[in-house]
């Protein structure tokens, strides 16, 4: 993928999203999990979906509708979820198509670091 990032940043894919869905680096803030998550869904990467899930709210398991195109993704706002705080929010708006409809999916999720990692607690 040598085009724009679809977590919506101008860098491509390899050098945005890709290098924490390959374990290179970790997020850095809780918004950077959640476009890197937004981005996992798009590319259909459940490993790194299940990987950056909070042991205590993860599901078992994973499914991903190959049917739904992720078009693009909004943020709206965030509270902490920076470089050195353990809790922060971010609310965004997720485009989508799926079977020819198209929508969006707004959450205002809940991240925490624990031991410097970022991870995906709920939705608020």
């Amino acid at each position: 993928m040598a085009d724009r990032c679809p977590c919506g940043l101008p860098e491509p894919y390899d050098d945005c999203c890709g290098r924490f869905h390959r374990g290179e680096k970790q997020a850095p803030t809780a918004e950077r999990l959640m476009r890197s998550r937004y981005c996992a869904f798009a590319v259909e990467d459940r490993d790194y979906l299940m990987a950056t899930w909070h042991p205590d709210t993860r599901p078992r398991r994973l499914r991903l509708d190959p049917a739904q195109e992720w078009l693009r993704l909004e943020v709206l706002g965030h509270t902490g979820g920076s470089l050195l705080e353990t809790e922060g929010t971010v609310e965004f708006r997720a485009h989508y198509r799926y079977r020819g409809h198209e929508d969006a999916q707004q959450e205002n999720s809940r991240f925490v670091r624990e031991a410097g990692r970022w991870y995906y607690l709920d939705a608020l």
